[in-house]
């Protein structure tokens, strides 16, 4: 028979032996890890020793002392638990029972404290859908769009553009003059590259789109390349007011990048604690105001009786001395 040492246990469980803490006399026990364990029996006969005050407070024992020796002089020292060892055990976290609160801003999630565990989860890795679309928003960085441009292979050629926005030829004729001015050469008018002077030229061409070409590039595997290319992405963000357009000379590949948190024509908040918080103006329901309940008229107190007409005191808070006369004024 092998003896289980701390050398030779397995992962995919949690290992407890010698534990001695309170009413716990020198148990061994293996806990499966990621599944549902609950720990049951008898008053007194040790479930919260175990649960609390051995795996808890050895999980956190061992994360206080993973920080650093100026975060560890603010925090109070927890002392180890009475346990021959303990394998397997990750971050801990514990929510006990607490006394019912009347406070209407009281909930499940702040009575147990979970509740800041929560904001905070969703906050990190919460994702945001747009409603036309119900397709994920996400906001771009110059890193994806250069992530992007390294799946290229090296000597195709590549525009990064952005969009010149007009509602009509002679507004779009001023931005080609602003254009110059700032040193700008070519556009991509029509699906074609022009220099600005030919495209000022074609009056009688009608227009459907119109992009500015920040730069034309072949991919290369070098600095000197990825430094040239993070500017003209930069360029391209601030011309296109937060967008940009990578595309194949040749045609084979065309993609835009957007660096603000919008999608589908519609901007969204960025997920932050604040829209987890009842408490706060961003998170909390307008109607509600957070509260969870509405003030408002119940139509089945009002009329109890829907059968009966007003003279025959259809409306119950009319039948009293005092609002009586709100009867009267109204037959």
């Amino acid at each position: 028979m092998v003896m289980k040492t701390e050398e030779n246990l397995v992962s995919d469980k949690i290992y407890v032996k010698g534990a001695k803490v309170h009413n716990l006399k020198n148990i061994d026990v293996e806990i499966p890890r990621k599944k549902l364990v609950v720990i049951t029996g008898l008053s007194g006969s040790g479930k919260s020793s175990l649960a609390f005050d051995t795996l808890y407070a050895e999980g956190q024992r061992r994360y206080v002392e993973s920080l650093s020796s100026y975060a560890r002089q603010f925090l109070d020292r927890i002392s180890r638990p009475k346990v021959d060892f303990i394998k397997g055990l990750s971050p801990a976290i514990a929510i006990q029972q607490k006394v019912n609160n009347n406070n209407p801003r009281s909930t499940v999630g702040t009575s147990t404290e979970i509740y800041d565990y929560l904001k905070l989860l969703f906050t990190r890795v919460g994702r945001t859908y747009s409603p036309a679309t119900n397709k994920e928003v996400k906001r771009n960085t110059v890193t994806d769009v250069v992530d992007y441009i390294k799946t290229f292979n090296s000597g195709e050629r590549i525009l990064v553009l952005s969009e010149i926005r007009f509602t009509s030829k002679e507004d779009l004729l001023k931005s080609l003059d602003s254009l110059i001015k700032q040193g700008y050469n070519r556009v991509k008018i029509n699906n074609k590259v022009l220099k600005i002077s030919e495209a000022k030229n074609a009056r009688k061409v009608q227009i459907k789109n119109a992009f500015l070409v920040i730069d034309r590039i072949i991919i290369s595997n070098n600095n000197s390349f990825y430094n040239r290319i993070s500017d003209s992405i930069e360029t391209a963000v601030y011309e296109g007011r937060g967008r940009c357009i990578i595309e194949s000379i040749e045609g084979s590949s065309y993609k835009e990048f957007n660096t603000k948190f919008e999608r589908d024509g519609l901007k969204f908040l960025e997920p932050n604690i604040n829209l987890f918080s009842y408490n706060n103006p961003f998170g909390a329901c307008p109607k509600c105001e957070g509260y969870g309940d509405i003030i408002g008229i119940d139509k089945d107190i009002v009329f109890q009786n829907k059968e009966l007409s007003i003279y025959e005191e259809a409306i119950f808070p009319w039948r009293g001395k005092k609002l009586r006369r709100y009867k009267n004024l109204l037959i």
